[in-house]
């Protein structure tokens, strides 16, 4: 085998951890079934991460037995998520290869790995880490630039510190002003209401968002 063919067989497969078929918990598709693509492995450890399970082992899917899975589902809405797939340089061509096919794309990433060249097709849910994510540090504030309007920056937030945190970040870099901003509580550490009321008191413009699957299913597993 030529290297030239070895290498391309490398680009077009990813490990992952799971495809499966649930209701988008959040941002503003919430509610509409999607069908998740997690790929394996996070250069990061959040806290709060509810996923660690996907941060090995998984296995390797070539992108047309992807496809194959995907046409199971009656919906065009495609979340490609981790772990943090932008760990894998082959997930930059799967997320055009899925616009290509007429799927409606979205991308969760820690915001620590370069979306430059993330297809513009893509929505991107980029998160900017907090202090109580423990992974603050690894923020590319350089990914901003690259935002474009119909992208969403996610801001989690642990307690008040984080908050207080998040809005300064709102502010300096006058997040609102270049695509929807998220904010939304650990499940189970910061109490709902709280943020709310906080929010409404600075009349921030953000969109207080919940966990829906959590709210449906728990923390039961690719949900």
């Amino acid at each position: 085998m030529s290297e030239s063919i070895a290498l391309q067989e490398t680009r077009h497969k990813l490990r992952l951890t799971e495809i499966f078929y649930s209701l988008q918990g959040e941002t503003r598709t919430a509610g509409i079934p999607t069908v998740f693509i997690r790929l394996t492995g996070c250069p990061l450890r959040c806290g709060y991460c509810d996923t660690a399970y996907a941060f090995s082992g998984g296995s390797w899917w070539e992108f047309p037995a992807i496809f194959t899975e995907l046409e199971k589902y009656a919906t065009q809405y495609i979340t490609v998520t981790g772990g943090e797939p932008l760990a894998q340089k082959a997930c930059y061509e799967l997320l055009t290869a899925l616009c290509d096919k007429g799927y409606r794309v979205s991308l969760e990433t820690s915001g620590a790995l370069d979306v430059a060249t993330v297809d513009p097709r893509v929505v991107k849910v980029m998160d900017l880490k907090t202090p109580g994510s423990g992974e603050v540090d690894k923020n590319r504030y350089s990914n901003i630039d690259f935002l474009q309007a119909t992208d969403q920056v996610k801001f989690v937030l642990c307690d008040r510190r984080d908050y207080e945190w998040a809005v300064a970040r709102l502010r300096e870099y006058q997040l609102a002003d270049r695509c929807e901003v998220l904010f939304s509580p650990v499940y189970g550490q910061l109490a709902l209401r709280d943020l709310a009321d906080w929010v409404l008191k600075e009349q921030l413009p953000v969109r207080v968002q919940i966990q829906l699957h959590k709210l449906i299913w728990g923390d039961e597993p690719g949900r």
